[in-house]
């Protein structure tokens, strides 16, 4: 397995590494528009970077009303790697610091590998419901204590 760092992203904006880590599919795909070099993105960002420091990965969290819809971007090469599974463990962590309830993730109509990325959801406890959402209670153990 690699070490990976995780970098936030203050203010995050749309670069060529970006871009890389999307392999030729449109950013709009995503949710993401058509961004150009430097354009400001919204919600939080963090990159994922292997010991060379190349970038192997992005996470995106939008928290709105006490859930977080989330995003894992995973370049090609690292696939398999256990890297997205890296993203999806500090989102979570992430999430529950701030005390959100869900996370969900849509994996939108013309992804390249629908079956597959919903599967991975699945099998890191996302239940699919009637809108198309994957969703998943942010572990109780990842939320701090109130007191």
């Amino acid at each position: 397995m690699d070490t990976w760092d995780w970098i936030p992203e203050t203010p995050a904006t749309w670069d060529d590494r970006k871009a890389r880590v999307l392999d030729g599919l449109d950013p709009a795909l995503f949710g993401l528009g058509r961004p150009g070099d430097g354009d400001p993105l919204g919600d939080e960002w963090w990159r994922v970077e292997d010991a060379d420091g190349t970038t192997v990965a992005y996470g995106r969290l939008d928290g709105t009303w006490g859930d977080a819809e989330i995003l894992v971007l995973v370049t090609p090469a690292a696939r398999h790697t256990g890297a997205g599974s890296f993203v999806l463990d500090h989102l979570e962590a992430e999430a529950g610091r701030r005390r959100l309830h869900y996370l969900y993730n849509v994996v939108p109509a013309g992804h390249p590998d629908p079956e597959p990325v919903t599967a991975w959801l699945v099998a890191r406890g996302f239940v699919p419901n009637d809108v198309g959402e994957l969703r998943k209670q942010v572990p109780a153990a990842l939320v701090p204590n109130q007191g």
